[in-house]
């Protein structure tokens, strides 16, 4: 199971990433937009910091097939093995071809239903990444849509993994994982709430109670 975390803060990749067992890092534009550095400033300096060994994630602007294939080339020489994240439409479902025929890693972005996700991994996506609570504000069922699609790779693409992404809850991570995706991406607040749990604060607290009035101090 990979554990991404959906961010381009440099300080708080560096913060976390000595916390949780992460396997790199996710971005795309909007989230790029709002720290208002470059990209290209932005992608080296994460690099650095999760190491090389780790993933990295970027996507593409242009809405033609030429264009993302250009802008991912240009993505894969400032950071070599970069998976460029590309939105399944017609001209990105071309650009995951021309792209991985290049040997560049991609990403299918932006799947809102199982067949979209399935196409773009027949392309040759390495990932699929559906957006699960996106779906959900649109009244669907973004937990069924991931069941949907993890089977589908299952049966008739078996190379491409299921990155879940758009998440506001840890339940809906949780739930993606139950049903056998080999990966999630998670913002910053959603990770942190699965350690925020006010009872654990009071169980430490009621350990160190007990031992400072055994003992007179919290050493061991």
């Amino acid at each position: 199971m990979e554990l991404y975390l959906d961010t381009a803060n440099v300080p708080e990749v560096e913060r976390l990433a000595a916390i949780y067992p992460i396997a790199g890092v996710t971005t795309n534009p909007s989230i790029v937009a709002a720290g208002g550095h470059s990209v290209w400033d932005v992608l080296p300096r994460l690099q650095t910091v999760i190491g090389k060994e780790k993933r990295l994630f970027a996507q593409v602007l242009s809405r033609e097939t030429a264009g993302m294939v250009n802008e991912a080339r240009s993505l894969h020489e400032v950071v070599p093995g970069i998976i460029v994240k590309i939105p399944v439409t017609p001209a990105g479902l071309a650009a995951i071809g021309r792209l991985t025929a290049l040997g560049i890693p991609t990403l299918g972005t932006a799947v809102y239903s199982a067949g979209q996700g399935l196409l773009a991994a027949l392309a040759g996506a390495e990932y699929v990444a559906p957006y699960v609570n996106r779906v959900d504000a649109q009244g669907g069922d973004g937990i069924q849509m991931v069941r949907d699609l993890q089977r589908l790779l299952e049966l008739h693409a078996p190379h491409s993994k299921v990155l879940a992404a758009s998440f506001k809850t840890p339940r809906q991570a949780l739930d993606c994982l139950l049903a056998g995706c080999a990966a999630i991406t998670l913002p910053l607040d959603v990770l942190q709430q699965f350690l925020a749990a006010p009872a654990v604060d009071a169980a430490v607290a009621k350990f160190e109670q007990d031992w400072s009035q055994a003992f007179g101090q919290l050493t061991l």
